[in-house]
């Protein structure tokens, strides 16, 4: 499964918010800051949760120790986006428009929101020409 389309439980999100604040680390430092106490459960718990990740392609392990260490495979921008996209894929078969209209109209802007909301819209609108000075 790649990471643009990876489903992500609650608990393997968990685990990838601590890994984007805190990289790298080994699993026992992962179920350490996840769990108050550390019982083999929650080692298990922690090494499958790993284990999933990196087979959707959104944790890489480092094996080059004893202790495997362990890092996010995408930023979380990357990964918001990527779950965004394919969330407007689904509901709205790829159209932003009923999702932006939904946004602005559901909730109050800042000026500073509504600012950058018209900056990148402009950019789309004109993007620049390459060799353009």
């Amino acid at each position: 499964m790649s990471a643009a389309s990876a489903h992500v439980t609650d608990a393997e999100l968990r685990v990838l918010k601590l890994l984007w604040e805190r990289e790298p680390l080994s699993a026992r430092e992962i179920t350490e800051n996840l769990y108050s106490r550390m019982t083999s459960s929650d080692i298990g718990t922690v090494q499958t949760l790993l284990a999933r990740l990196e087979a959707k392609g959104l944790v890489r392990r480092d094996r080059s120790r004893h202790v495997h260490r362990f890092g996010p495979a995408v930023t979380s921008a990357e990964f918001a986006g990527r779950q965004v996209a394919a969330m407007v894929d689904k509901l709205t078969d790829g159209s932003l428009a009923p999702v932006l209209a939904h946004l602005v109209q559901s909730r109050a802007l800042s000026d500073d929101e509504k600012a950058e909301l018209r900056r990148l819209l402009d950019e789309h609108s004109h993007p620049k020409r390459r060799g353009a000075r």
